[in-house]
């Protein structure tokens, strides 16, 4: 399924406008390094598919231009011997047409030079090819910036050294080593490295600060340099060994085994369509749900996990995850880890765990280590989802505690656990005197749900009751008047002048409109907060069918989430971030399945491509990506936890999933053409299925999933055991 990846999906953006801000990563799935072409030298956003200049291959971690790069460097072969080796002298226009940017492969010819260069990544480094052909003098420049050190063994042709350009890390003096090794036979002797004022020091073997190593190759002006890196967050011992082990393998029998590493996981769904672009978007989508989170731990002499812990300074034993932002993935990545990549996935939340014994609170946001972005403790449903599907068992007794330390203490950090803990206990709502109060109570209300959830699968009932009460603290902001969620102040009195499309200061990058309904665990609570299932309905299809206005007030400027809502133009159903992403499927349990059907059709189809300007907005470490995975295989796990998947409209054919216990699920859509855009009938294991969710045991145990399609939508009473999951249904 390589064939159909184009790793540049999504990455023509600017700051103020997102198309995706996604980067064409190579690198092998979960593994601790990604490399990607830098055509600029602008910050995050580094590369853009439309430039004609190749500035180097870019070793990099970057989970989002938003986040930063916490460590990284740029590598730019040349062929002058006068280069003083900044950015900016040695870069070289390239064709991008003909370059070639996949998962596991990565191919360019810089024109200036008439070099070639190949990169084949693995889990801890890479190797390269590099073909010389102007007979100039060959050479490699490494840009590094802040403290970084490199030393060059010209007699053995390696160079070790490292970096320390965070983006930010509890850990100021936090390194990533490197060990890089050269072809046999190469002269490395006229290595150096050029200052800031541009005089070369060829005596001195390392470089400080934002300066440029320039490795040159004697004897190699015509001909094939072979390069093998390796990195190491733990010390330069551990770099130099992760090389060693990647010695022996030719970058051929590297680009095999990183092929066969992505094939592993892009295999196990298999979706056929007669538009080919329909399975292009749909596995360069795939791919993108295997990037992140990146391994962090590394095998000792002993072939054993060990990682660096950067809150102690030390190293600790047994595995570690990192760039991950759990606001944006529990809905949708580790949904389907949990089908298709269940052993991965119990290993992540050993990694996760470990960040909780390390620091006191389970991660929200790591890059490297707990940087504290965004509302709510989302971790929550990821393990949650785990607990109901039976996975981690042995660590859940431990993760309960975690979870119940988040909800119950208020850190003297704010980048751990909830904000406004106390005051949510006392009040039963996030006060307004909190920045997006909003979003904070209902994903505290939701986060309540997984920990009862998790409580149940262990037998705590007392615990499981509790926190099943508490996570109706939606009930608490809800205004019955206007149908919103909105802020309220320690008196219980709602802020006053509200406006129902001002962004910012109670919400979350949106309004009350795409905030209110995030109740996954109890929309029929919901719903009868509003009045009744018609009322409701009718508030759904308001907020599909306003203009897609806003007011700026919260944030006092237009930020890009702002711009790709009115850009995309589908009201107010901003599907362009994640806080929407359930919302067309909202109409499902209220019984009216034809609206969330017709909708789901056409965001995805106009929506999302395999192009350059492939995603509505930010595509968030897999969590977009992964939206449309579920979406065009025709259901979605809009309350991890509970076990359930909304049904929707597939938009494939056929659909083939390779499940862990060795069964498949198979999906069939008869009468898929573009006109039909309700589902007329489906059947479960050939038989009629009239309920609109299906649940993960469905799954596992491999029962046949047919649709058929219509040109009309079709209308009936749905039961109330044929709704979807809510906590008031029980």
């Amino acid at each position: 399924m390589l064939n159909y990846v184009d790793t540049r999906q999504g990455t023509n953006n600017q700051y103020t406008f997102s198309n995706g801000n996604a980067l064409p990563y190579t690198g092998v799935p979960f593994g601790m390094n990604h490399y990607v072409v830098q055509t600029k030298n602008e910050g995050s956003w580094f590369f853009n598919p439309n430039d004609r200049i190749f500035q180097g291959i870019r070793l990099t971690h970057q989970p989002s231009p938003w986040m930063g790069d916490f460590a990284h460097f740029l590598m730019t072969p040349i062929a002058d011997d006068k280069i003083r080796g900044s950015v900016f002298t040695c870069q070289s226009s390239y064709r991008p047409e003909e370059a070639i940017f996949k998962p596991h492969y990565l191919k360019v010819k810089q024109q200036r030079y008439n070099i070639t260069t190949e990169l084949v990544p693995s889990c801890y480094g890479a190797s390269l090819r590099i073909k010389y052909n102007s007979g100039q003098q060959a050479g490699l420049v490494l840009n590094v910036h802040n403290q970084s050190e490199f030393r060059v063994d010209a007699a053995q042709r390696k160079m070790t050294g490292y970096v320390s350009n965070f983006a930010d890390c509890h850990d100021k003096g936090f390194r990533m080593y490197v060990a890089m090794s050269f072809s046999k036979d190469v002269d490395l002797s006229a290595t150096g490295y050029y200052d800031a004022e541009g005089q070369f020091f060829p005596e001195v073997a390392f470089v400080n600060a934002d300066q440029h190593v320039v490795i040159r190759f004697k004897d190699c002006e015509k001909g094939t340099l072979d390069v093998k890196l390796a990195t190491s967050f733990i010390s330069q011992e551990q770099a130099e060994l992760n090389l060693t082990r990647e010695l022996d393998t030719t970058l051929d029998e590297q680009k095999e085994l990183a092929a066969e590493a992505w094939n592993h996981y892009l295999n196990k769904i298999r979706v056929t369509h007669p538009n080919e672009e329909y399975m292009r978007t749909f596995y360069t989508c795939l791919y993108r749900m295997f990037l992140f989170p990146q391994k962090f731990y590394e095998l000792d002499a002993d072939m054993e996990p060990v990682h660096y812990d950067t809150t102690a300074r030390s190293v600790k034993k047994g595995v570690l995850y990192t760039n991950n932002g759990f606001w944006d993935t529990y809905k949708t990545v580790y949904p389907l880890y949990s089908i298709i990549a269940p052993k991965e996935y119990e290993e992540m939340l050993e990694g996760f765990l470990n960040s909780y014994r390390e620091t006191g609170f389970l991660p929200k946001w790591l890059s490297p280590d707990e940087r504290g972005l965004m509302p709510g403790t989302l971790i929550d449903a990821v393990i949650a989802d785990a607990a109901a599907k039976g996975l981690a068992q042995h660590l859940l007794p431990e993760l309960l505690e975690a979870m119940l330390t988040a909800a119950t203490t208020q850190s003297g950090q704010n980048c751990y656990g909830r904000q406004g803990t106390l005051d949510y206990i006392k009040y039963g709502y996030v006060p307004s005197s909190y920045h997006e109060s909003v979003n904070h109570t209902l994903d505290y209300a939701y986060s309540d749900y997984c920990i009862s959830r998790v409580a149940d699968v262990l037998g705590r009932s007392d615990i499981a009751a509790q926190y099943r009460q508490s996570a109706l603290n939606y009930q608490n902001i809800f205004d019955s008047e206007t149908g919103f969620m909105r802020a309220k102040d320690q008196n219980g009195q709602f802020r006053p002048n509200f406006n129902d499309t001002s962004w910012g200061l109670d919400y979350a990058e949106g309004s009350a409109w795409q905030t209110s309904f995030a109740v996954f665990q109890d929309f029929q609570g919901l719903i009868e907060a509003h009045g009744s299932k018609e009322r409701f309905f009718d508030k759904i299809t308001e907020l599909c069918n306003k203009a897609p206005d806003f007011d700026v007030r919260g944030y006092g400027f237009e930020i890009h989430e702002m711009s790709e809502m009115a850009a995309i133009d589908y009201g107010q159903l901003a599907i362009s971030n994640q806080p929407s992403f359930h919302i067309p499927y909202l109409f499902n349990y209220v019984g009216q399945p034809a609206s969330s059907q017709v909708i789901l059709k056409q965001l995805m189809s106009n929506l999302f491509n395999s192009g350059f300007d492939g995603f509505p907005g930010d595509e968030d470490n897999g969590s977009m990506s992964g939206w449309y995975v579920f979406s065009s295989m025709g259901f979605y796990p809009v309350c991890p936890g509970s076990n359930e998947y909304v049904l929707g409209i597939p938009l494939f054919d056929s659909v083939s999933i390779e499940l862990p216990n060795g069964k498949q699920m198979l999906i069939h859509t008869d009468n898929n053409n573009p006109q039909s855009n309700f589902v007329a009938n489906v059947q479960l294991e050939g038989q009629d299925y009239t309920k609109l969710y299906i649940t993960h045991e469905d799954i596992l145990a491999g029962k046949s999933l047919d649709f058929r399609l219509g040109l009309a939508p079709s209308y009936r009473h749905y039961s109330a055991e044929e709704l979807p999951f809510s906590i008031s249904k029980k």
